[in-house]
């Protein structure tokens, strides 16, 4: 094997040549789902390298298991050696035998999982590179025009119509790809405006410092104005020039662990729809004027992305009942967190800068306010549907960042996670090679910091 990284896609089932519905609807969304619920990713070195590869591939044929891709690379555990992915079909072979017998040819073997429940060993399933998003980006809970009975929309057949048309953008948008522009209908843009016009009375005296920075920018780079929605296209590459971040589509509700995901990687999944007008300032779902209003200034500020990127890194191969806790961390942070600024309380959560009502309320003498501490904070319940009786009250983004950090060293997994930039990529920290890399690029930076104390 030449030293080289070799990608090879190998499809054991399912057409290739099936066609996509065009609402997005068919067989393939079907498919997308039941594939990455039952699906586990096993990483290995072997321990001789000729043939070893093909007949560790028998060993999957033989205990007839299906597999979607394998890939090989130069391994960063072990020097002059490879490492190799296989992603299995849970749902047919026996999948313990096989691991079994891989164990016994490899020098080490990880074992990541989507399947995990029934499998202690295994920890689940999370992306490794950015565009592995579009492998769960529509593992949605409810799509775009599944409204509830309740809902302002539900039986205005137009509206639905419009969120569907909204969804199915969503659905096939692929990492890489520009975000297709939208072109809002005059309602819309009214709704939009209606939210726009008293929103920006309170920020002044209600938003944090950094919201209120940052907000002048995004009307003179994005289109912010009373009469213009945004495009998400816009916002994302404003983003991406401040702090990385951007933003993707999204078709629906995701679950709290790839939603969480998502951020490890600076990705913020967005919707694009706009709530209905006969209710411009409520929403029982996140919508357009949510999104851009009161997440999107944020991420453009350096302490607030280290913040919510660290919330991310710690959800990845978390077991459930973390991710339950960092959910809720983030709900009373990033959705609804107050912080405190030269001596005053201020709104930082995008529920909070998104919604009239609960910016005043959340200010006023009504609710309880308690300091922010994950252990605690990840425990409390909260309403989805009316103000929150209890906040919690953060002394700064760089402090809030160092409470998750220390969190989420209590999280029981068998290895540490590092974001690389430069390859947009995950990387397991869980083998002395790799520790030494970092540690030499902490010395690097030191020797950096070093010098530009000496020029000041």
């Amino acid at each position: 094997m030449e030293g080289k990284v070799v990608d090879l896609t190998m499809f054991y089932n399912g057409d290739k040549n099936k066609k996509e519905s065009r609402n997005g609807e068919g067989f393939s969304r079907k498919e997308s789902v039941e594939r990455n619920l039952h699906t586990m990713i096993i990483l290995f070195s072997l321990k001789e390298e000729v043939g070893a590869l093909a007949e560790a591939l028998r060993v999957f044929k033989d205990n007839k298991i299906n597999l979607y891709h394998i890939e090989s690379r130069s391994s960063k555990r072990l020097d002059d050696s490879y490492e190799f992915m296989v992603e299995c079909d849970t749902r047919a072979g026996n999948i313990n035998q096989a691991m079994d017998q891989i164990r016994e040819k490899s020098i080490y073997m990880t074992i990541i999982s989507t399947d995990h429940k029934d499998k202690a060993e295994a920890v689940p399933w999370f992306p490794g590179k950015i565009k592995d998003l579009d492998k769960f980006a529509n593992h949605i809970l409810s799509y775009g025009s599944e409204l509830d009975s309740d809902h302002p929309g539900f039986t205005d057949q137009k509206y639905r119509e419009r969120r569907k048309y909204f969804a199915d953008i969503a659905f096939n948008y692929k990492h890489g790809q520009p975000i297709p522009k939208i072109e809002y209908t005059e309602e819309e843009i009214k709704t939009w405006g209606t939210v726009f016009k008293e929103l920006t009375k309170l920020y002044p005296t209600h938003a944090c410092k950094e919201h209120n920075h940052i907000f002048p920018l995004m009307i003179e780079n994005c289109g912010y104005r009373e009469d213009n929605i945004p495009q998400l296209e816009d916002v994302s590459n404003f983003l991406k020039d401040c702090t990385g971040f951007t933003l993707r589509p999204v078709a629906g509700l995701l679950s709290s662990r790839d939603f969480l995901a998502g951020l490890a990687f600076r990705v913020f999944h967005s919707t694009q729809y706009i709530r209905h007008p006969s209710k411009p300032f409520y929403t029982p779902e996140p919508d357009i004027c949510h999104e851009l209003l009161g997440h999107a200034p944020l991420f453009a500020d350096p302490s607030f992305a280290r913040f919510s990127q660290e919330i991310g890194l710690a959800s990845l191969g978390a077991p459930d009942e973390y991710i339950e806790k960092l959910a809720t961390c983030y709900w009373f942070t990033v959705e609804f967190g107050l912080c405190k600024q030269n001596g005053k309380i201020k709104a930082y959560g995008a529920g909070l800068l998104s919604s009239f009502g609960e910016l005043e309320y959340c200010l006023s003498d009504k609710p309880e306010v308690r300091e922010f501490d994950p252990p605690k904070t990840g425990c409390q319940k909260y309403p989805i549907t009316e103000y929150q009786p209890v906040y919690y009250l953060a002394e700064s983004f760089e402090d809030a960042q160092r409470k998750v950090r220390e969190f989420a060293l209590s999280i029981p997994r068998p290895f540490t996670v590092k974001y690389n930039a430069y390859t947009q990529s995950v990387e397991i920290l869980d083998a002395k090679p790799q520790v030494e890399e970092l540690a030499k690029d902490i010395h690097s930076e030191m020797e950096l910091l070093m010098d530009a104390l000496r020029k000041i």
